[in-house]
């Protein structure tokens, strides 16, 4: 194997690595001298480290900083909502129905805002809307039927479509008008609904629930005269069963809540059996007799 040759052997010097061995009679290499070491340099003057700055507690912000332009409203971030509570009704749960004293000391503004948010019983769910009564607001006669229809619904008037004409025509037999002195309602402000939609016959539990709303409507119009318009109406206003025959309380003057009451024919019987209106007529008369008016 050839020896190192003197500048290899300088170079492996230089990078710290002496050779393990070298040839026997090959000159030695002097180490390379070491280099002087540098001069020291000059310490640059180094500034002062700046006083510590002040911190307000409230806020930790330096108190010498500028104080930054406040947020606008509209550029914040609003916190995410909690979700709504869950309810059977789809939304917030309704406020708790009034009471019997509660709608006996209410004005017409506000028996008309709590018929218009009733829960008094199951009939307000599934989307109903109450129909509300219509008419003269102080009147001589208050005309109640039983239930609201399918057509009361849609027109939003008790007594609507053909059965509210052939009213109108009974009232003005007796010289009185919807408009001017009569106060016409359902008992029931929602539709009583079947399975399949239709119009069903009320419960002795749903009329009871809308009964005190009548009778505030009676209150706050002051009738002197109550006619009642078939079944439904006529037995709930006597505390009898819903399902009386109408001909048992037929032809008599009744009390009811410090009026007279005279029950008579639904229009909607009337116009399915034209022959009964004669028998409607003898109760229009017994009615006109008792309403405080003179003649």
């Amino acid at each position: 194997m050839s020896s190192i040759d003197s500048r290899s052997a300088a170079f492996l010097q230089e990078m710290g690595i002496a050779p393990l061995w070298t040839l026997r009679g090959a000159p030695e290499i002097p180490a390379p001298a070491a280099e002087a070491a540098p001069e020291p340099e000059a310490k640059a003057e180094v500034a002062p480290a700046p006083a510590p700055v002040a911190y307000s507690e409230a806020h930790m912000v330096p108190k010498s900083a500028p104080m930054l332009a406040p947020y606008s409203e509209a550029h914040m971030i609003p916190a995410p909502k909690a979700p709504a509570a869950d309810s059977a009704w789809g939304e917030e749960p309704p406020a708790p129905p009034a009471t019997d004293e509660e709608i006996g000391r209410m004005d017409w503004a506000q028996l008309k805002t709590a018929i218009a948010s009733c829960t008094r019983c199951g009939l307000c769910k599934g989307a109903r809307k109450p129909v509300q009564g219509t008419g003269a607001q102080q009147a001589i006669w208050l005309v109640a039927a039983g239930a609201s229809t399918a057509s009361d619904e849609k027109e939003r008037q008790p007594l609507s479509g053909e059965p509210g004409k052939l009213l109108v025509n009974m009232l003005a037999a007796v010289e009185l008008s919807r408009e001017s002195n009569v106060w016409v309602t359902n008992l029931i402000k929602c539709r009583p609904a079947s399975a399949n939609g239709g119009d069903r016959a009320p419960t002795a539990d749903e009329a009871a629930a809308c009964k005190p709303y009548l009778e505030r409507e009676l209150a706050l119009s002051g009738a002197s005269m109550v006619l009642t318009l078939g079944q439904i109406a006529a037995n709930a206003l006597q505390g009898k069963p819903l399902s009386s025959p109408l001909a048992g309380s037929r032809g008599q003057v009744h009390q009811f809540n410090g009026a007279r009451l005279v029950t008579t024919l639904h229009p909607g019987e009337l116009l399915r059996r034209g022959t009964d209106k004669a028998l409607a007529w003898a109760d229009l008369c017994l009615a006109r007799s008792h309403d405080g008016r003179p003649g």
